[in-house]
C-alpha cells in the first residue's frame, strides 16, 4: 500500500517502511527529538498495486500517515546569488535547510 500526502507544502510518496527527508518538524517546545512520533492527516491519494486507488478531492477522508522521527540534521551548505547588472551590485547568501528523517511505520484508514 502507498500514500501520497502533504507537508509543509511538499508532497511525498510513501510506503510503509520507508525513510523519508520532509522539512524541520517542530514541537511547541522547539525541535521533535528522536522518537517523536508524527501523523500527517493531509492524504492527497492512496491506494495499492494490486487495488483500486483512491483520490481525494482535494484529501482522502480518514486516511493517516504515521511516522517516527529518527533523525535531526541539516543539508549541505546552499547558495543564493544576486546581481543587478551594470549597477556593481552583487550578493552571495550562504543557507544550509533544516530537516527531519522520518521512518513510516503505518498507513492508517478509516
Amino acid at each position: 500500500m502507498f500514500a501520497i500526502f502533504e507537508s509543509l507544502g511538499r508532497q511525498y510518496k510513501v510506503a510503509v517502511g520507508d525513510v523519508i527527508r520532509v522539512d524541520r518538524i517542530n514541537t511547541p517546545e522547539g525541535e521533535a527529538p528522536v522518537g517523536t512520533q508524527v501523523a500527517f492527516d493531509q492524504v492527497l491519494m492512496c491506494g495499492a498495486a494490486d487495488q483500486s486507488v483512491q483520490v481525494g478531492s482535494p484529501l482522502v477522508k480518514g486516511f493517516q500517515v504515521l511516522g517516527e522521527v529518527i533523525e535531526q540534521g541539516r543539508e549541505k551548505k546552499g547558495y543564493a546569488f544576486k546581481k543587478k547588472r551594470r549597477k556593481g551590485f552583487k550578493k552571495k547568501i550562504g543557507f544550509r535547510r533544516a530537516f527531519s528523517s522520518v521512518l513510516i511505520k503505518e498507513i492508517k484508514t478509516a
